[in-house]
């Protein structure tokens, strides 16, 4: 990012400040309160004239300077923006947006002058009517009653505390008169209306407005306006989300004074009145990007420091709204349906129900609240369980029950023989995910997952989802996960292996190998294949689609592991998470998905080692562009690997996709232009899936934090790899089949591209056939056919 010139924000433009007060201004404002005074004496006594008069005595000498704000610069939060524009995140103590005043709807202003200050454009900063009247309140009630104008509360907003005293009143008072000699109407009205808060850290109208309904303030309705009119009396008391009975009694009073006051007519206030107004709730976000947007804020925070939270900064992602949502919807539903697959283990809480039904509601929201929604999973308490049939109410009061195979995943849990804290029964606190139209029950996952994917030629990140639940976890697994990278690790020392003489119809013997103490230098190491089983010799592009791990031994024995681990670093690997040992054919060194990507894309791109780029452009509040990056594919110096290299490494990952252990992809996206490698580490620790399509290389993985087993038959295939297939097919859903042209430097050779100076045997033919292969253990249906003969 190019630094600023460290200037202060633009001012808000301000409509004329009004000429200086005469001398005998200050001198009529004096008398207004003296006459105000005996209003008070009147309706309270001597004893009240006197303590005001030591009060103004005292208070008017240490009034504060208040020209500030008549160059009034509010904080602005920094706005995260996806490429297409669509709002991601807000970052500062005040969610502010300001609205001059000549651009803030007409029904906004009269809802807040109607409930808030009726007379504000015809008295001169205090309506003493006002204080008389709540004077005789006090006397007459013995409760307080509201008095302050809206010019006073901007006077106690910007320079007092809260504190209800009548030394602050005196002040309160004194700082408003001064205001209105200084400042038009409309300009203190534009103050109030961008400053006062309203809740849920919405700092004025216009952010109040997003927050509660979504929308622009331009577009608010009458009853929207009313409702958002009665919050700065009290934001937590009047807060619609939390109590809307309370804040909907306040809503009809305001639409009644905008009656009152002929700013509607009859016939809108009752349709006013009779509007059922829709809410943004929390979990309504539009767009789930929160990992994403935290990666900006850091970038965007080192270079700006506090100041990015308060001067209005627009910052604007590579990432596209649509895609982005299509990954966290991806990598949610591949984890979701793993967790179905482990043990239940219980539900989160138990609540005591009452027996009578008028009070379970009460209960229930109670109880949900502690353990609210996550997104698609509903949290529920259960009012009756069996195993057949489950009847549960989620945090909407609506009632669902849940049969058949929805109970599956909680099977256990129905069981009699259940624990305890295992045992769903009346009062427990489940999760209910909706498949299609029917209800199943499961369970919050522990396990994580990550998903990224971006342009192999800009570096341009389209989507990026950290982790299972923001919320839960902010660990961005994306950029902080180091994790063994398994079999998608392989290509890499494949490639170092074609600078080497190796072909894709180079023989490799896939057969056992054993490495002692004493050639390790610690303990003995007998590798395995996945699945145990040795297959003999067999073409290097077989062993790739298949995976076979002794063949990528032998292979990077043969090119030599320091070689290996420098060629790596051409990828963007860091060379020291990669020590030059054997075991780095297997995966055994440490990466990040971001890092993969950044790797992948290498081939993809025919060589060239880009970085991956998340800001595209950050602007001011006039929209001035600060930093502006140009997404443009890569020059020569760029280079790191040959052309040739890239393509031949390309044909071979594209059999993994076509006929190896990637083939669901090529079964559900049916195109043949896809490429890439699954991967899997030793006990199944951590499942991964690389790949890519000529316009996106996208990267998956799922794991523990702690690492633990994640199944005896879980692997990157069937746990990465359906979470990519998942997304690949939103994000290439218009995108045309690409062919890759062969580069020159390369021949065909029995269907296999080779480079040119090793075909036709020049290269190395074959590897490792001296060793013999080991008596397999038969088959169990070659034990059923040796059986058969005995039998015979």
């Amino acid at each position: 990012m190019s630094k600023t010139d460290g200037s202060k924000p633009p001012r808000t433009p301000r409509p004329p400040r009004p000429s200086p007060a005469p001398a005998s201004s200050w001198a009529a404002s004096i008398g207004r309160i003296v006459a105000w005074l005996f209003g008070l004496a009147a309706a309270g006594g001597i004893a009240v004239l006197a303590l005001v008069a030591i009060a103004l005595a005292v208070a008017y000498p240490n009034l504060p300077e208040i020209s500030g704000l008549a160059d009034y610069r509010p904080k602005l939060p920094m706005r995260v923006y996806a490429a297409d524009n669509v709002l991601l995140a807000e970052y500062g103590e005040e969610r502010r947006n300001f609205v001059p005043i000549g651009d803030m709807p007409k029904v906004m202003k009269d809802a807040v002058l109607s409930i808030e200050d009726a007379r504000f454009y015809q008295h001169g900063g205090v309506d003493y009517l006002g204080v008389i009247r709540a004077g005789l309140a006090q006397f007459a009630e013995a409760k307080s009653q509201g008095a302050s104008t809206i010019t006073m509360q901007v006077a106690r907003n910007f320079y007092l505390s809260t504190e209800k005293t009548f030394t602050r009143k005196i002040y309160e008072i004194l700082l408003a008169l001064k205001i209105e000699r200084q400042l038009s109407k409309d300009q203190i009205l534009e103050l109030y209306m961008n400053q006062i808060y309203l809740g849920q850290r919405a700092y004025g109208f216009a952010a109040a407005s997003e927050i509660y309904f979504g929308k622009p303030l331009k577009n608010v309705s009458i009853a929207e306006a009313a409702m958002l009119a009665g919050l700065p009396k009290a934001p937590s008391a009047y807060n619609p989300i939390v109590n809307p009975k309370r804040a909907t009694t306040r809503q009809q009073y305001i639409i009644e004074r905008m009656l009152e006051n002929g700013f509607i007519t009859p016939d809108q206030a009752r349709e006013a009145a009779a509007e059922t107004l829709r809410y943004r709730t929390p979990s309504a976000v539009p767009v789930h990007a929160e990992f994403a947007a935290e990666a900006a804020r850091q970038l965007v925070y080192t270079q700006y420091g506090n100041d990015a939270y308060t001067r209005g900064l627009n910052v604007f992602l590579t990432v596209r709204s649509t895609e982005q949502m299509a990954a966290y919807r991806a990598l949610r539903r591949g984890l979701i349906d793993y967790e179905r697959r482990q043990v239940y283990r219980g539900p989160e809480a138990y609540v005591v129900l009452p027996s009578d039904p008028a009070d379970i509601d009460t209960h229930i929201a109670e109880a949900l609240a502690d353990h609210p929604d996550n997104d698609d999973l509903r949290a529920a308490v259960v009012l009756e369980a069996s195993p057949r049939k489950v009847v549960a109410v989620l945090q909407s009061g609506e009632s669902i029950t849940v049969t058949g195979n929805g109970l599956k995943p909680v099977a256990s849990g129905l069981s009699e023989k259940a624990g305890p804290q295992k045992q769903i029964r009346r009062g427990a606190v489940v999760r209910a995910v909706q498949v299609g139209k029917e209800w199943s029950l499961t369970q919050l996952p522990e396990v994580e997952g990550a998903l990224v994917a971006m342009a192999p030629d800009t570096g341009a990140i389209s989507a990026l989802v950290g982790g299972f639940d923001y919320g839960k976890s902010k660990f961005n697994h994306v950029t902080q996960a180091w994790r063994q990278p398994g079999s998608s690790f392989k290509p890499f020392i494949y490639s170092a292996a074609l600078e080497k003489g190796f072909t894709p119809g180079t023989v490799v013997n896939d057969a056992p190998l054993f490495f002692s103490a004493g050639s390790t230098g610690s303990q003995p190491w007998e590798p395995k294949n996945y699945d145990g089983k040795f297959d003999g010799p067999m073409a290097l592009h077989t062993a790739l689609a298949k995976s076979k791990n002794m063949v990528s031994i032998r292979v990077l024995q043969s090119v030599g592991a320091p070689f290996a681990q420098d060629w790596v670093t051409r990828f963007g690997f860091e060379g020291d998470k990669h020590p030059a040992y054997l075991t780095m054919a297997l995966g055994a060194g440490s990466v990040t998905p971001m890092e993969m990507a950044t790797a992948y894309s290498v081939f993809a791109n025919g060589g060239y080692l880009v970085q991956p780029v998340l800001i595209s452009r950050i602007t001011d509040t006039k929209g001035r562009t600060l930093m502006e990056r140009k997404l443009t594919p890569p020059d020569e110096s760029a280079r790191t690997i040959s052309a040739r290299n890239a393509f031949v490494m390309s044909t071979l990952l594209q059999e993994v996709v076509r006929s190896g252990t990637g083939n669901l992809a090529a079964r559900t996206l049916k195109r043949p232009d896809l490429f890439g490698k699954t991967g899997t580490t030793n006990d199944s620790l951590d499942a991964w899936f690389a790949g890519w399509q000529p316009s996106t290389v996208a990267v998956v993985w799922v794991g523990y934090d702690q690492p633990r087993k994640l199944g005896d038959r879980e692997t990157g295939g069937g746990l990465a790899l359906p979470i990519w297939t998942e997304y690949m097919g939103h994000a290439l859903k218009d995108v045309p089949v690409q062919d890759t042209p062969p580069p020159p430097g390369v021949t065909n050779v029995n269907g296999d591209w080779t480079f040119e100076e090793f075909s036709h045997g020049a290269g190395v033919s074959s590897l490792g056939l001296e060793d013999r292969m080991p008596p397999q253990a038969p088959t169990e249906d070659e034990k059923r056919g040796i059986l058969d003969l005995f039998r015979r």
